[in-house]
Formats: structure tokens, C-alpha cells, sequence
């Protein structure tokens, strides 16, 4: 009789702590990096060392997992693994899967946010966290202002991910620092390449950046001693003219054998038109579909010029090649993951992580945050001051700020001549 009584109240001692034990819910959307994994380290690593939380669940596929109920339970799959961190931060893409999903205005259809909640509620959801770029912050407001009108405790924070640099109030973006090491070893190694035919030759590199030049300014890192290239550096923070391009490039074949350009896939003309972009194609945010601009240009050169001509389209290459990341960007990816979690043991919501700069010499920066409200639907450009008159190219305070994004190696372990990464299987049972 007394041990059944005994066992009961174990059993009810055991339901309330369970009950009283706050969870965590974390998930990745948007395009793939190198880094966005590091994050996601970051989070399991704050939330195994936190005395407030107990599980970190991981939503497949972003924001869909939830409305799917497609969760991991992200704390066992550690435990079962010494290496997990380890291997989980140098690996590329993203382990959780993304999408690019857009909820509504809870105003027209909260159908989804009531279910949103609801899976907080039964999985004893403290936190949510949401590893993006601008259209995932988009996600963060609408859920910070959802909780807030119905009186959810849940916190909302959003930890950035973009190669293409172009969040507010954050000196850069996680991702970003790896895909600009990419480039620039890539437009080094292309120098190589077309440096030894003594012939008159131009070559066109793609580079991503639909609104913002950040990431093709970083081929100027291919830079030294011997290499001048690129020649041409053209962002879309300032118009793009054809003529005065075509102008550009007789003038250096006259002084060269070879011209190597660097040129952002969202260049557009003083008219605000894209240089080559589908205008019957768009994603689910409205963003145009671009490609093509640097072929737009190989044909041009051809046709006006009459040289050999070549345009290389980087692609997808750029965002997860996580063999050349930066091992600043995946440090500091990390300890946004863990600053995240900091930030919601200490009550704050509907913020945004965020990196603010010391010092380029010796490099130092700080953690913290800033309102989502600031962030989502934003995008920070180039600065014009840093782009040099002409438009063709940028200035030293542009290399200044980016040389230090891109420093250090991945301590990366290799087996069969390949790198050793987190096996993501269980994405292809979830498509």
C-alpha cells in the first residue's frame, strides 16, 4: 500500500517537472551557406548548457515542420554522439532542410498561427528560434506580433544567414564571410586560368546578389602582388550602363591581353530594369528571378568587341563550399547560435541576433541584438561612398571591411580524399 502511494507521487512529481521544464524549437529557411549549421550548434550547444531549457526540437523544412509536426528532437540525436557539434558545424547547407514558405497576415488567416502556437503549447515550447535571411525575419515579426497579441510567453528571435550580406543592424551577415573566401580564391584561380594565353580575351563572372553588391565587391579580394584582377567590379547599388561598360573593357584590351570582370547578377540599368531578368518569374515574396547577366554581357562583347569571350555563371557553387569556409564566419556563426539562446533566458522576443564591429586591427566584435521590426523587409546596400566614381569598381574602406570576414580554415576531417559531413538522409524522407 505505501509503495503504490510512493509510486503515484513519484509519477506526479515526475509529470509537474516535466511540465515545469521549458523546451526550445529551432529551424533554418532560405537558401543554403556554409555557416548556417554553425548557428544551429550554437543553439543545441546554449540550450545543453542552459539551466532553463531542457529539449531543443529541430522543425524539418523552416516554418512548415511545425504545421506538418515534423520535428527532431535535436538534445537525443547529441547525446547519442560525441562528434556531433564538431562535424555539425563545419558541414554546409542545412541540416533541418528549409523552405520558402510566407505565412499571411494573421489578420486575413491566423488558421496557421493558432496551429503554430498550439504545437508551442504541447511541446512546452519556451523559445523559437529562426536561422535566416530577410524573408525568414519576415516569419520572426509575424510570429513576435501574433504572440504578442494573444499574450504568448514564446520568445521569437531570429538569427541572421545570408550570403548576400544585406540584413540591418548587423555589421555582416553569417554565410556571408565563407561564400566571399569562395569567390575570391575562385576569381584567383581563374586568373591563373586565363593569364596564359597571350591572346585578347575577355571573361565575365556571375555573381550572386539580387539587391546588393556585397558579395561580388569580395572578388576584390583575389587581389596581390601579381594580380590585378577583376579588372571591372560592377555592383547594383549604382546604374549600369552598357556603352560606358563596353568602353571599360576596349579601354583595358588596349593596355592588356586579358580582361577578367566581376559583375552582380542584380545589376540593372538607370531605369531601375534588371540587365536580364525573367519578368514572368518570381518566388513566393515577390523577388524576381534573375540569371543571366553575365551571358546578357558575353553576347554584348561579342557582337561589339569581336574577342574571345566567356562568361562563368558561379551559381549555387558559391553558397555551400564549405571546404574554403572562413573560420572567422564559422566561430561567430556559433556564437550567435549560443547568444540566442543567452538572449531568451533573458526575456527578450521579437529581436534579431546581431554582430556589431570594434575593430578591423586588431579584428574584434560584439554580440547582441536588435528589434526585428528594423530588420524584416529591409536591405542594407553597398555603401555609394565605397563604390569609386565610375562605377566600376570599389574603394579601400569596401576591402577594409570585408579582408577580415574571410580569415582562418575549417578544421574539416577528410576520409577517402572527400570531407566528412552530417549525414542528412532523413531530408530525403521529408520531400
Amino acid at each position: 500500500m505505501i509503495r503504490n502511494v510512493f509510486l503515484i507521487l513519484v509519477t506526479i512529481i515526475r509529470k509537474e517537472f516535466t511540465m515545469n521544464q521549458k523546451n526550445c524549437m529551432v529551424a533554418q529557411s532560405g537558401g543554403p551557406t556554409a555557416a548556417i549549421n554553425a548557428s544551429l550548434a550554437g543553439v543545441i550547444d546554449g540550450v545543453m548548457k542552459s539551466s532553463k531549457y531542457d529539449i531543443v526540437y529541430g522543425s524539418l523544412n523552416g516554418i512548415t515542420g511545425i504545421l506538418n509536426n515534423e520535428l527532431m528532437n535535436l538534445s537525443g540525436l547529441m547525446q547519442k554522439d560525441p562528434d556531433y557539434l564538431k562535424r555539425l558545424k563545419v558541414t554546409p547547407a542545412m541540416f533541418l532542410g528549409s523552405c520558402r514558405y510566407k505565412l499571411p497576415d494573421y489578420l486575413d488567416d491566423d488558421s496557421s498561427y493558432v496551429y503554430i502556437f498550439k504545437q508551442f503549447e504541447d511541446y512546452n515550447v519556451d523559445a523559437f528560434f529562426y536561422i535566416g535571411g530577410n524573408d525568414s525575419m519576415d516569419t520572426v515579426q509575424k510570429l513576435s506580433e501574433y504572440g504578442k497579441k494573444i499574450g504568448s510567453s514564446v520568445r521569437i528571435i531570429g538569427i541572421p544567414k545570408t550570403i548576400d550580406n544585406d540584413l540591418c543592424e548587423t555589421d555582416h551577415t553569417p554565410g556571408f564571410g565563407s561564400a566571399a573566401k569562395y569567390i575570391a580564391t575562385s576569381l584567383l584561380e581563374i586568373s591563373h586560368d586565363t593569364f596564359i594565353y597571350a591572346v585578347k580575351s575577355v571573361t565575365i563572372v556571375e555573381i550572386m546578389g539580387r539587391d546588393a553588391g556585397w558579395l561580388t565587391a569580395a572578388a576584390a579580394l583575389a587581389r596581390n602582388e601579381y594580380n590585378t584582377a577583376p579588372h571591372l567590379i560592377y555592383l547594383p547599388e549604382v546604374p549600369f550602363d552598357k556603352e560606358d561598360f563596353l568602353l571599360d573593357v576596349k579601354r583595358l584590351l588596349f593596355e592588356q591581353n586579358n580582361v577578367i570582370v566581376a559583375v552582380s547578377e542584380g545589376i540593372r540599368d538607370a531605369s531601375g530594369n534588371y540587365i536580364s531578368a525573367s519578368e514572368q518569374s518570381t518566388d513566393t515574396f515577390g523577388h524576381s528571378q534573375l540569371s543571366g547577366a553575365g551571358k546578357t554581357l558575353e553576347f554584348l562583347v561579342k557582337e561589339k568587341l569581336g574577342v574571345k569571350v566567356r562568361s562563368v555563371e558561379v551559381n549555387v557553387l558559391q553558397r555551400c563550399a564549405a571546404h574554403l569556409a572562413s573560420k572567422t564566419d564559422l566561430d561567430e556563426s556559433f556564437a550567435l547560435g549560443q547568444k540566442a539562446v543567452e538572449l531568451s533566458e533573458e526575456g527578450i522576443t521579437a529581436s534579431m541576433v546581431t554582430v556589431e564591429r570594434i575593430s578591423n586591427t586588431p579584428y574584434q566584435v560584439a554580440y547582441g541584438h536588435a528589434q526585428i521590426s528594423h530588420i524584416a523587409n529591409e536591405a542594407k546596400s553597398v555603401p555609394v561612398e565605397w563604390i569609386n566614381d565610375a562605377g566600376n569598381d570599389i574603394k579601400q574602406p569596401l576591402m577594409d571591411y570585408l579582408t577580415p570576414l574571410i580569415q582562418g580554415e575549417a578544421d574539416i576531417t577528410y576520409q577517402n580524399g572527400l570531407p566528412v559531413y552530417m549525414n542528412v538522409s532523413h531530408l530525403a524522407k521529408h520531400q
